[in-house]
């Protein structure tokens, strides 16, 4: 994304944080488009991490960090404070947000023990049973069902259909597609089915961090695991979050004996598997239409097409993401 200079940064961090003698180095993390993060070190040898979003739509997020402050959800990160009191600061088109920097691996990176499971089950259910008060709740998405992705990948079925055009990679990309076109179509045509299916029921909606795979898990030198990246909370169904438990995501955490140390910590509950194929095929849809958008309709540079054309065909690996929620339909 167009972002500001890193002076622009340090001065309102020096400004707003009361922080002197800034070093900031880019950090190339998440797949957010609209989002870059940093690591800021000051002369009194304190580390932050920064992230500056393009919008000032954050208003849901850093409530939703004060509520879990508030009901002693250890495994969170909370924002440091402007000088002014506030949790975000504003900079042109820009939100700033300031955490402190905590050193550690992600769970892409680092594969949880068996203690680290059962405490993120734990977790996550505490989470959910938070009563989320009406103010709050009227500030966060709620589950729609929405089609935006189902008609994004509906919308590329006629670069499938025709020669392969483009550089390199939109064209092995192109082709690949054209390979799984089967499975793709079954994909978007089931997503859509239980779509429909679930406008009709009213499962109970609860708080969900909406994004739970690896990368939004963070294990630090002292193995705390802390859920981070709480941009997009939403209220919905408690599948909206368990899928991803056992779903695949990046080729990992697809192991039965993963998904029982985390339900050991969850606790009892009935898992809706109707909502949890929803969501395990939506979710395919989503990255399938970001990653051919971006590889496809966009001036992205060379190596972040290679990485996401990678990520493309790792989702259709035995026991990747697609494997698995064709298996979740079939139970």
């Amino acid at each position: 994304m167009n972002t500001l200079s890193d002076e622009c940064i340090i001065d309102c961090l020096n400004a707003y944080y009361g922080m002197e003698g800034v070093t900031l180095s880019f950090l190339p993390l998440g797949a957010d488009m609209n989002a870059s993060v940093y690591k800021a070190e000051t002369k009194e040898q304190r580390s932050y991490f920064v992230k500056l979003k393009r919008s000032h739509q954050l208003n849901a997020s850093i409530s939703i960090m004060e509520l879990l402050q508030n009901a002693k959800i250890q495994q969170i990160i909370p924002p440091v404070k402007t000088i002014h009191d506030e949790l975000t600061q504003s900079i042109g088109d820009f939100t700033l947000i300031v955490y402190p920097f905590v050193e550690g691996q992600d769970g892409f990176n680092h594969s949880l023990t068996d203690e680290q499971w059962f405490i993120l089950g734990k977790t996550l259910r505490r989470i959910h049973e938070i009563d989320v008060p009406p103010s709050i709740q009227h500030c966060i998405r709620r589950e729609v069902y929405s089609p935006k992705w189902r008609k994004a990948v509906r919308s590329i079925y006629t670069h499938i259909e025709t020669e392969p055009t483009g550089d390199e990679i939109a064209v092995k990309l192109l082709t690949f597609m054209k390979e799984k076109r089967v499975a793709i179509q079954r994909l978007v045509d089931r997503a859509e089915q239980l779509a429909k299916k679930l406008h009709t029921e009213q499962p109970k909606f609860v708080l969900c961090h909406s994004d739970i795979h690896g990368g939004n898990i963070l294990i630090d030198k002292d193995n705390n695991v802390y859920i981070v990246d709480w941009d997009e909370p939403i209220m919905a169904p408690k599948e909206r979050d368990l899928m991803f438990i056992g779903g695949g995501v990046a080729n990992i955490w697809n192991k039965p004996h993963e998904e029982a140390l985390f339900y050991k910590g969850y606790g009892k509950t009935e898992v809706n598997i109707t909502i949890l194929t929803y969501y395990r095929h939506e979710r395919i849809i989503e990255d399938i239409a970001l990653y051919s958008q971006n590889i496809l309709l966009t001036m992205a540079k060379g190596e972040d097409k290679q990485e996401m054309y990678k990520y493309f065909i790792e989702m259709f690996e035995p026991r990747g993401v697609v494997d698995i929620a064709f298996k979740t339909d079939e139970r």
